[in-house]
């Protein structure tokens, strides 16, 4: 057996441009060479959304699914942590209040790890990947979408 027949009859060897997942349009690809220079990175970009990174995809679509098997209870907690977030100072939020009591009797339970990691990564995140949670947040949920939009409006007014 020649080594193009055996090539041939597995197709392992030789990989085809089929053989390999695209990746989500979303996801911030290399430059090609056309496009490299030596002019500032900024170059050429001016007004155009930088896309969201594989890894605050990742994120993001970690914290959906995440959010698809919290209880109600759990979720009206991650909505005002939310709220929080878009409307920092005008609300106190559930926990923020339970970070300043500092009684640390039993372990955190994995809810309260997931809204950690939630609270870490969104931090990271740029306006454009922020909104773009959001987006995927609301073709999920448009009910609780709806319901943090009406609670930022409700905030209109406050100091």
């Amino acid at each position: 057996m020649t080594a193009q027949h055996w090539t041939g009859a597995t197709g392992c060897c030789t990989p085809s441009p089929e053989d390999f997942p695209s990746a989500p349009q979303s996801v911030v690809s290399p430059p090609s060479l056309e496009n490299l220079s030596c002019a500032s990175p900024s170059a050429g970009q001016v007004g155009d959304p930088e896309p969201i990174s594989y890894v605050t995809l990742q994120e993001q679509r970690c914290v959906l699914s995440w959010f698809q098997g919290w209880t109600a209870a759990q979720r009206e907690r991650f909505l005002q942590d939310l709220l929080g977030k878009a409307v920092p100072g005008k609300v106190c939020t559930l926990l923020d209040s339970l970070s300043t009591l500092q009684v640390r009797d039993r372990l955190p339970n994995i809810f309260e790890c997931q809204l950690r990691l939630w609270s870490q990564w969104f931090e990271s995140w740029r306006e454009e990947e922020r909104n773009h949670f959001l987006h995927i947040l609301e073709e999920r949920d448009p009910v609780f979408v709806a319901h943090f939009y009406s609670s930022v409006a409700g905030t209109a007014g406050r100091d």
